[in-house]
């Protein structure tokens, strides 16, 4: 009996990792056209009893504005081109403080929101944390850098129901992603940490405050070489 569950075992971890790869693999040419998050928030939208709005319209990283990027480099992840996948002090400084109570925003890279936002479900377990490192490396060596950068900002959640720049842009600004001012992008990134809470325009005093602190450290990025 041992050695069967140990067979079947060993059977669903190889098909685990060729299934895995083989997305990966796909993904890196193939636009994402849904991640788990969007489902989750559909059936949270249903429960609540709200139609289950989505907003998702993807476009080429040539057609997002660099001031988009920069943005999103300036407010959640400042070592983006220079890291492998993890900023160890960034998690350090993360976990050294929230073992002091302070609220401070995670550690987590744009590589890891990438691969937890395509790949995975929501949640803190110990399992998930050790999947999304796993993506994270399958996407750092299969996507690179550039395309990290496309399928995030393509897929992460800029508003209730909005998914993907140029859907932000457009439910933000009425505007297209690749016509972003610097102001207009530093907005949209300001919300990340709690899209469906904040707003990108017409924001409130502590959203105002964020953009500019982003714009300050837009101006210390240059061009963006992936």
């Amino acid at each position: 009996m041992i050695k069967k569950i140990l067979r079947w075992i060993k059977k669903a971890l190889l098909w685990f990792f060729a299934i895995s790869i083989l997305l990966v693999v796909i993904f890196k040419w193939v636009p994402v056209p849904y991640t788990p998050l969007m489902a989750i928030r559909a059936i949270e939208n249903k429960i609540d009893g709200n139609d289950a709005v989505l907003s998702h319209d993807w476009v080429p990283l040539e057609e997002i504005s660099p001031n988009l990027q920069k943005a999103v480099i300036a407010s959640e992840d400042g070592n983006f081109l220079k890291h492998n996948g993890f900023d160890f002090d960034a998690m350090s400084k993360a976990f050294k403080n929230n073992q002091k109570g302070k609220k401070i925003k995670g550690g987590s890279t744009i590589s890891q929101q990438t691969a937890k936002n395509v790949f995975l479900w929501q949640g803190r377990s110990y399992l998930r944390k050790g999947l999304e490192a796993y993506f994270t490396v399958l996407i750092e060596l299969i996507w690179g850098k550039e395309r990290i950068m496309e399928v995030y900002l393509n897929s992460i959640e800029m508003g209730n129901g909005v998914y993907g720049a140029e859907e932000a842009a457009r439910v933000w600004y009425r505007t297209k992603a690749k016509n972003l001012t610097k102001r207009e992008a530093a907005g949209i990134a300001a919300i990340l940490p709690n899209p469906r809470k904040y707003k990108a325009s017409n924001s409130s005093a502590y959203i105002e405050r964020r953009k500019d602190k982003i714009m300050r450290v837009m101006r210390h990025i240059g061009k963006i070489e992936y």
